[in-house]
C-alpha cells in the first residue's frame, strides 16, 4: 500500500503545494522562503524518514505568520490522506532528543482527535529572522488537519536554535515511530473503537 500524498493549498495570503511520502528516505526539497523553517522541516523528514516536497508562495512582506501556519495545515492535510485509515500501525511515538545543552520530548498519537500540548520556552524571541512563535502555529496548523494529538515539552535549553532543532527531530522520531508496521496488529486498526 502507498502510503502518499500531495496537496495543494491555496488562499489570498499563500499558495502552497506539498507531498509527503511517509515510506521514504527522508529526502526533502524545501522551497518556502522561510530558510530557518526549511531548516527544521528537513530535521522532519531525515529523522522521521519521510520523503517531504513544500514549496509555498506567501506574503512574506507582511510576514511569515500566514506562510508558517498554512505550511502547517497543508502538511497536516497531506499525513492525513497518506496515512490512511492507519491499519496496522504503531499508533503511539516518542521521542528524546538532545543537542548540547537542550533537550526536547515529543509524544503523539495518531489518534484522530487534533490536541497540541506546547511547551517552549525559547531563550530567545528570534532565531536570526524568525519569530519562535510561529512554532506554536505551525505545529497547531499540523495537529488540526493531520488529526493527531501531540505533546511538546522542551525540558531544557540555553540556546533557541538548539531548543527549536531538539523538538523538530524529536518530533521526526516520533512520528516515525507512530507509523511504524506493528506486526502483531498487521490489518488491524489500533484502537478499540475500530476506527481512528
Amino acid at each position: 500500500m502507498s502510503r502518499k500524498a500531495r496537496v495543494e493549498r491555496n488562499t489570498l495570503e499563500t499558495r502552497i503545494r506539498a507531498s509527503i511520502d511517509l515510506d521514504g528516505a527522508g529526502q526533502a526539497s524545501l522551497e518556502t522562503g522561510v530558510p530557518f523553517l526549511d531548516h527544521m522541516l528537513d530535521q522532519i523528514a531525515r529523522h522521521g524518514l519521510v520523503d517531504l516536497e513544500i514549496v509555498a508562495d506567501g506574503d512574506l512582506h507582511i510576514d511569515a505568520h500566514h506562510t508558517v501556519e498554512d505550511i502547517g495545515i497543508t502538511l497536516g492535510q497531506s499525513f492525513a490522506e497518506a496515512v490512511g485509515d492507519k491499519k496496522g500501525i504503531r499508533r503511539y511515538g516518542h521521542a528524546y532528543v538532545p543537542l548540547d545543552e537542550a533537550l526536547s520530548r515529543v509524544v503523539l498519537d495518531l489518534s484522530g482527535r487534533p490536541g497540541l500540548v506546547f511547551e517552549v520556552d525559547f531563550v530567545r524571541a528570534r532565531i536570526g529572522e524568525f519569530d519562535v512563535d510561529l512554532f506554536h502555529e505551525f505545529f497547531q496548523g499540523f495537529v488540526n488537519h493531520a488529526q493527531v494529538t501531540l505533546h511538546v515539552d522542551n525540558l531544557r535549553g540555553g540556546n533557541a536554535h538548539h531548543q527549536a532543532e531538539t523538538v523538530f527531530k524529536a518530533f521526526g522520531r516520533a512520528l516515525r515511530m507512530a507509523l511504524e508496521p506493528d506486526p502483531r496488529m498487521q490489518d488491524v486498526i489500533p484502537s478499540t473503537k475500530g476506527s481512528l
